[in-house]
């Protein structure tokens, strides 16, 4: 059975292929999730993080680039910013843990993208997350 940090590693793969153009990458989610043995549970939660990502993609690239510090937001690179988006949907919308967020999006950037990447987007996703706690 697929970790969700498999399904969302698939996740960012399909964030990165709308992002490239492929706006009916929609249409192949299940067959790309089959590909890499995502299944169930998993594959439901793949299905909502990606779809709820792409529902609110206005959204969450306004949030990102309000928190970027002298970053010309069109000068990230598309893996980073599938990350971000990835990220910020779940602190946002989905509530999970900024901590349990911030640490997968970190090793999906390790994994995935440059290696200043990580660093970047740990600053990036805790700003966002801070922003969104409750203050008394």
């Amino acid at each position: 059975m697929a970790t969700r940090h498999q399904s969302r590693t698939a996740v960012v793969g399909l964030l990165y292929a709308y992002d490239l153009g492929n706006a009916n990458i929609s249409d192949f989610t299940d067959d790309i999730l089959e590909e890499g043995k995502i299944r169930n549970k998993q594959r439901e939660f793949s299905h909502g993080l990606f779809n709820g990502t792409i529902e609110n993609l206005e959204m969450l690239d306004k949030e990102i680039q309000d928190h970027l510090k002298d970053w010309d937001y069109d000068a990230i690179g598309k893996v980073e910013k599938a990350i971000m988006r990835l990220g910020a949907y779940e602190i946002l919308i989905d509530k999970t843990d900024r901590a349990i967020i911030i640490n997968e999006a970190v090793e999906l950037a390790k994994e995935l993208a440059d290696e200043k990447a990580p660093q970047f987007i740990n600053g990036v996703l805790d700003a966002i997350g801070k922003e969104t706690i409750p203050t008394e």
